[in-house]
């Protein structure tokens, strides 16, 4: 008889606000991992991308093993030649390049070279 009995109380109306409020920890956490953690990867992603797509022959790189090299020639979409010594070519999967070391100069298309020596002879003309 020392114990008393309790009587559950009617709880009081659960109203939209309440319902926010309870959600506002999880959402604010969301946002703070985006902008923290989600976005910065996407970026680094969409530049390692763009990285992989402008790799030509003569570039210096990289590859997730650790062998340092040079793009002897593009195989394919997915496919680098890589010459790691005097001699000695690999073939690797572009997606396996992680750094660029350096990069070349972009080929003249022969169209301009032409142009350019026809102004070169004018010129000494």
């Amino acid at each position: 008889m020392f114990i008393s009995t309790a009587y559950a109380q009617a709880a009081g109306g659960a109203d939209g606000a309440g319902a926010l409020m309870q959600f506002a920890p999880l959402i604010l956490i969301f946002v703070v991992f985006y902008f923290l953690l989600i976005r910065p990867q996407q970026k680094k992603q969409k530049e390692h991308k763009a990285m992989l797509e402008a790799i030509r022959r003569g570039d210096k790189i990289v590859t997730a093993g650790g062998l340092i090299g040079t793009v002897a020639k593009v195989v394919g979409d997915d496919e680098l030649s890589v010459e790691i010594a005097d001699g000695v070519k690999v073939k690797v999967a572009r997606g396996m390049v992680s750094t660029v070391l350096s990069k070349t100069e972009p080929a003249k298309s022969d169209a301009k070279d032409e142009k350019e020596e026809k102004e070169e002879e004018t010129k000494k003309d």
